[in-house]
């Protein structure tokens, strides 16, 4: 039977979410646990072409990771990864055995050769090589066993199945293990990378162990501590030992692993987003670069649905990569719904006519206030419009949906209100109306230049100044600062911030708030109903 071993990963694919940026303390405090939990390979890193930077695990030459492997284990291997055309490998020293005994060489399916070359002039230097198929779900059949024939030249200490996109089933693992195990050269440990985009990572891994257990062959598993990786991230350490532990005959420190969790990734799983998600799934789905999907969530906040779309309608070649100019134009033909929203305007420009206007946005102050909002709307009889919610406690004359989310939670959730109310939508949501719905341009209410360009409150206000509305009232636009569920008058409507700063959120709500008010608006006087954190009660426009 073969040796079943560990690779723990964190320092390398936990480098993707930090910028490489753990500190001295922590990867030095990593990489201590992970030698006493008898991990069998740890990667510390990776080694690129820029000098080193101290608390980086970007390292540039195996040196610069000497002060971190402290007390060096005879049985532990130590390694770090190069990207195959990223590194120039005559800055590597020959071996010394202080730091690295082995370097991995990721490459993908089209310069396969390129990279096993690479990896072969680093194994002349005294480095134990291992490789990286990036993408091995790509691969024909004919294209593995030639790439098995091309590593087998080298003969390397192992070579690694990769679910780049996390997109593998099953099936899909077996037959590849399948053709790799028929025609590597026997002494050549084959090894699994799994990605969590559905939530398949540790299923696949275990079942990778399954089908060669019972071999000559040595494998090798990769995990991280708490999936930490890009994206979705990946198999867990913590996960994986338990499994070996119980079913495999393994024997590494559970109480360690946990103490390493406890003392070193608290930090990063409270600053930082990684693991299963529905937008990461929707890149396992097509086999998607998660940069992709990185793009559309940080640039324009896309529901799932919109960038499932966006991502079905580049080429299947496109989505391997991550061609930021061309997904922003896939993104803007998707957004540029142009409509005809002349007559909408006319409507709502006619009714506006000499008359106050109210915006009620969903902020919580709407129930700490409702005396003030009742009040208000009594004594003055304006036109008012709900924002992105149904708003049971008062008579909205219309409610505008900026949101697909939040159109389809209203839809659903309060149907019959739904149903009843005149509805102002944006074209980004739909661009034919339904019953007792009007259609609005969404591009010509953004204006691009901040992160959450398109916030609800500022779009409903340039809409109103597309109207001329000249007096109006705000209510609900609060800002945040607590727990989503406390920032809202409906505690379960649906999230469409995920992991944004609050100061950071609230400054730029406010920073576009200025620039309506300076650049935009001429005449319209403003107020605030209820506390807001971008405006006075009572305030009017300067």
């Amino acid at each position: 039977m073969g040796i079943v071993q560990m690779l723990d990963c964190t320092l390398r694919d936990g480098a993707y979410v930090v910028d490489a940026k753990f500190g001295v303390p922590v990867i030095k405090g990593i990489i201590k646990k992970l030698q006493e939990a008898r991990i069998n390979i740890i990667e510390c890193g990776w080694l690129k072409d820029q000098p080193y930077e101290q608390g980086s695990t970007f390292y540039h030459v195996p040196f610069d990771l000497e002060q971190f492997v402290l007390d060096k284990k005879k049985n532990i291997v130590y390694t770090a990864m190069i990207d195959w055309n990223r590194y120039n490998t005559d800055d590597l020293p020959d071996c010394n055995g202080k730091s690295l005994d082995a370097i991995r060489v990721v490459f993908p399916k089209e310069k396969y050769k390129e990279g096993i070359a690479v990896g072969n002039r680093i194994k002349k230097k005294g480095y134990q090589v291992y490789f990286q198929a990036a993408n091995t779900l790509a691969y024909s059949d004919d294209e593995l066993i030639e790439l098995a024939a091309e590593i087998n030249q080298v003969n390397p200490a192992a070579v690694s199945i990769v679910d780049t996109f996390g997109a593998m089933f099953g099936e899909d693992l077996e037959h590849i293990v399948a053709i790799l195990n028929q025609h590597l050269n026997e002494g050549i440990a084959l090894g699994f990378h799994a990605h969590n985009n559905q939530q398949m990572a540790f299923a696949l891994e275990m079942r990778f162990v399954e089908l060669l257990v019972s071999d000559t062959r040595n494998i090798i598993v990769d995990s991280c501590l708490c999936g930490m990786g890009r994206g979705a991230g990946n198999a867990t350490t913590e996960l994986i030992a338990g499994y070996l532990n119980r079913k495999q005959q393994g024997n590494y420190d559970m109480n360690v692993i946990l103490d390493a969790i406890d003392m070193y990734m608290g930090d990063f799983i409270s600053q930082y987003q990684w693991g299963y998600s529905t937008p990461y799934f929707i890149a396992g789905m097509y086999c998607a670069h998660v940069n992709n999907i990185s793009y559309l969530l940080e640039n324009h906040r896309t529901n799932s649905m919109d960038i499932k779309n966006i991502i079905e309608s580049l080429s299947e070649k496109d989505r391997k990569q991550y061609d930021y100019a061309l997904l922003e134009e896939k993104y803007l033909e998707y957004e540029n719904k142009v409509v005809n929203d002349e007559q909408t305007l006319s409507v709502i420009r006619e009714n506006c006519y000499k008359r106050k206007v109210l915006l009620l946005l969903p902020g919580k102050t709407i129930l700490d206030y409702y005396d003030d909002i009742i009040g208000y709307i009594k004594e003055n009889n304006p036109l008012v419009f709900g924002v992105n919610a149904v708003m049971t406690a008062y008579p909205c004359d219309y409610i505008f949906f900026s949101n697909k989310v939040r159109y389809e939670y209203a839809k659903d959730i309060y149907s019959d209100e739904f149903s009843e109310i005149n509805k102002l939508v944006f074209s980004n949501i739909k661009t034919v109306p339904g019953e007792k719905e009007m259609v609005v341009n969404f591009n010509l209410l953004v204006k691009r230049g901040w992160k959450h360009f398109d916030n609800a409150g500022i779009m409903c206000l340039r809409f109103l100044n597309r109207v001329q509305a000249m007096n109006v009232a705000i209510a609900g636009f609060d800002g945040f600062e607590n727990a989503h569920s406390e920032n809202y008058a409906d505690a379960s409507l649906p999230f469409i911030n995920p992991g944004v700063s609050w100061d950071d959120l609230n400054s730029e709500i406010k920073d576009m708030f200025q620039d309506f008010k300076k650049s935009t608006v001429k005449d319209m006087e403003i107020s605030f109903i209820t506390p807001s954190k971008f405006g006075d009660r009572e305030l009017t426009n300067d």
